[in-house]
């Protein structure tokens, strides 16, 4: 059984011929929502579905799947996640990672000292950023930068950044 990676979340019907109305939760939309792509529905028990047909609408995605041409069927997918299996990701380039890759990595910054695990990522604007829980102090929040993160190696499980002065409050 494969992991699954959420891409999107089912908001509403639209219509009554079976669209529905997805807020996406993935870098690569155009790619998960395109006529042909796998996806999960996250129910109980999961459902297995093709996209039909896809469009846009006000930064949302409309998607027909392959089956449900009737809004009844799709009803009961209301609220549900919608996910990608680990064997339908694609390869990235050098220096592309999945989010699932960089959570839990163990950040180690340019003196050698433990900061903390990525535990979540935030992506407010240009750049992601990085949250590293601190016990009793304030979360450390990195900017995913190339002049910050120097290296990152998944199989050790490790990014070793180099934290700009002033970015860490350390005061009690």
């Amino acid at each position: 059984m494969s992991n699954l990676y959420h891409v999107g979340k089912i908001v509403n019907t639209h219509g009554i011929k079976g669209e529905l109305k997805i807020v996406p939760i993935t870098d690569f939309p155009e790619q998960r929502f395109a006529k042909g792509s796998k996806l999960v529905i996250e129910a109980a028990p999961n459902v297995d579905v093709e996209v039909a047909h896809v469009r846009q609408q006000k930064g949302l995605y409309l998607l027909s799947l392959k089956g449900y041409d009737d809004i009844n069927l799709v009803l009961p997918f209301k609220g549900h996640l919608l996910s990608v299996r680990e064997t339908d990701l694609q390869a990235l380039d050098d220096g592309e990672y999945y989010y699932h890759d960089i959570i839990g990595l163990t950040v180690i910054d340019q003196t050698g000292a433990t900061l903390g695990q990525v535990t979540e990522i935030l992506a407010p604007g240009p750049n992601d950023v990085w949250v590293i829980p601190r016990p009793g102090q304030p979360d450390i929040l990195l900017p995913f930068l190339n002049s910050v993160v120097q290296r990152i190696d998944l199989a050790t499980k490790t990014a070793y950044v180099d934290v700009p002065a002033g970015l860490i409050d350390d005061a009690d």
